[in-house]
């Protein structure tokens, strides 16, 4: 009843009359209007639609508020996503490369392609664990491997979007789980139009081939869809060049939407909690692995779907490369263990790195050190609060030339370095990295845009000074020898500075001692 309700309403009519309707008409008949417009207008006749659905038993190729009512809450299409900000993506997107096209006067006619994710294996039929294209899920919410959008303007300057899906199929369901199809995808994603995977070539020349003058806006230097480029490039003339998109997805995904803060502020609260507890279950004689293990237990076990990539843990001096994911020591007694981890949630990621005592003990220089690198942060977030017109590199800047002042007080190296640039230089050798990377769906995210922009509100971002002072280092004290820190939190900025969404997180020294002697 609900399905033909839906078939006689105007809102889904697409002009004319339709009191006797097949669900297939139906869902044809949507390809034929803007869908996601009206998503934006009322979620809640999208979900008594998949509602509908579901009591008929349709199955789609990820969760529904339906079929995983723990996970998804109601209206949602993705975790803490509704279908209207997917589409509203979209539609930004498009305006955006609309504006570029009419500044450098290029075209007015744009096709957009970006594809989703393929399955990859470690051998034979045995798959690593699908994740999904950040670009992809950004602009759709699908889960779905293969899969391919196009978005394009209409000569009348509208934008209209369309998935290309694997069709349905039993043997391959039987094995892999159920497909969302052609036929529904219209009406759970809210896209304007939906295709087999296998016309999207067809599609795409018949676009081009309306005028000698299209932006043509994908990525072929990515290796995503390796066939999606074959595919492509015969149907195009010799003059119609690819361009990327990416530049103006990164622009959208910088800024993060409340939705998005909110779903950062979760990822990080887990995160925060089972970084906490694995802090206070390690002891001497741990293996490096099996705190690698716990990290990641506590992560699932508080909802987390994975870790959001291999975790370093490294004890003693293994903390003095930077990117130590072997994680097969054993951290002995007297040894610092410095853990980099973080977790995925609905798509979005933490990023957190704490540094303690095993035992539960610092020794006087591990605590000197410590106490640099926690004072160096502890600055570096009050400028981001306080300080106008900041940008990452000048914390960056900032980092260093603090952390050469510091390491000359207690004696690390030579107090006669007096100029800035020497101070600088000192820090910098000491801390080989930058302070902070841009986060979000990805750790490094939104690489295209430059550490030198101006922080603006809705930005996420890691603060992570650190100190490694490797144990050949000859020109260093002999009791500062061998000890890696770094502290690592992750800031939303705000119009009122910095909100440190990791700040649950212990890191004091007072509080650290204490977590791990209990």
């Amino acid at each position: 009843m609900l399905l033909k309700t839906l078939a006689r309403s105007k809102l889904y009519s697409c002009g004319r009359t339709l009191t006797n309707v097949k669900p297939l008409d139906y869902v044809k008949c949507i390809r034929l209007r803007n869908f996601s417009t009206s998503l934006s207008r009322s979620e809640k006749l999208y979900t008594e639609h998949l509602e509908s659905l579901h009591r008929d038993g349709v199955r789609f190729g990820q969760p529904t508020q339906f079929s995983h009512p723990h996970i998804l809450k109601t209206d949602e299409l993705a975790i803490g996503l509704l279908p209207s900000e997917f589409a509203d993506r979209r539609n930004r997107l498009m305006q955006k490369i609309k504006e570029h096209c009419v500044k450098y006067g290029k075209p007015s006619r744009n096709i957009v392609i970006i594809p989703a994710a393929m399955k990859k294996y470690m051998t034979g039929k045995i798959p690593y664990f699908f994740r999904q294209n950040s670009d992809f899920f950004y602009l759709t919410g699908c889960l779905e491997p293969e899969s391919i959008l196009v978005l394009w303007m209409e000569d009348e300057g509208q934008s209209k979007s369309a998935l290309f899906m694997r069709p349905k199929n039993k043997h391959e369901e039987l094995w892999d789980g159920p497909r969302t199809g052609v036929d529904h995808s219209v009406t759970f994603f809210g896209v304007d139009e939906a295709h087999p995977l296998a016309d999207v070539a067809k599609f795409v020349e018949k676009y081009v081939s309306k005028s000698k003058s299209v932006n043509v806006w994908y990525e072929n230097n990515d290796e995503i869809q390796p066939k999606l480029y074959s595919n492509l490039r015969p149907i195009l003339s010799t003059t119609t060049l690819f361009q990327s998109p990416l530049e103006f997805l990164h622009e959208l995904r910088l800024i993060k939407s409340p939705a998005e803060a909110n779903l950062m502020r979760k990822t990080c609260e887990i995160a925060s909690k089972a970084v906490n507890l694995t802090m206070q279950q390690s002891k001497a004689g741990d293996s490096e692995h099996h705190i690698h293990a716990r990290v990641d237990y506590h992560c699932r076990m508080n909802d987390a779907q994975f870790l959001a990539y291999p975790p370093v843990v490294a004890a003693g001096n293994n903390a003095n490369v930077i990117h130590y994911i072997n994680n097969t020591q054993v951290a002995k007694d007297g040894e610092l263990v410095l853990m980099d981890a973080g977790c995925e949630y609905g798509g979005y990621s933490s990023d957190i790195t704490r540094t303690w005592p095993v035992s539960g003990k610092f020794t006087p220089a591990q605590e000197v050190l410590y106490e640099v690198v926690h004072e160096v942060q502890k600055e570096l977030l009050n400028v981001v609060s306080t300080v106008e017109n900041v940008t990452l590199d000048q914390l960056f800047d900032l980092m260093c030339f603090r952390l050469g002042k510091y390491l000359q007080e207690i004696c690390v190296i030579n107090k006669s370095l007096n100029e800035l640039d020497s101070a600088r230089r000192a820090g910098y050798k000491f801390c080989p990295h930058h302070v902070s990377h841009y986060l979000g769906m990805d750790i490094h995210d939104t690489p295209l845009i430059q550490r030198s922009r101006v922080l603006t509100p809705g930005m996420v971002f890691t603060v992570e000074p650190g100190l490694y002072i490797p144990a050949n280092s000859s020109e260093v004290p002999q009791e500062f020898r061998g000890i890696g820190i770094r502290i690592e939190d992750d800031v939303l900025y705000t119009k009122d500075g910095a909100e440190v969404l990791t700040k649950n997180c212990i890191k004091e020294v007072s509080e650290l001692k204490k977590l791990i002697s209990n």
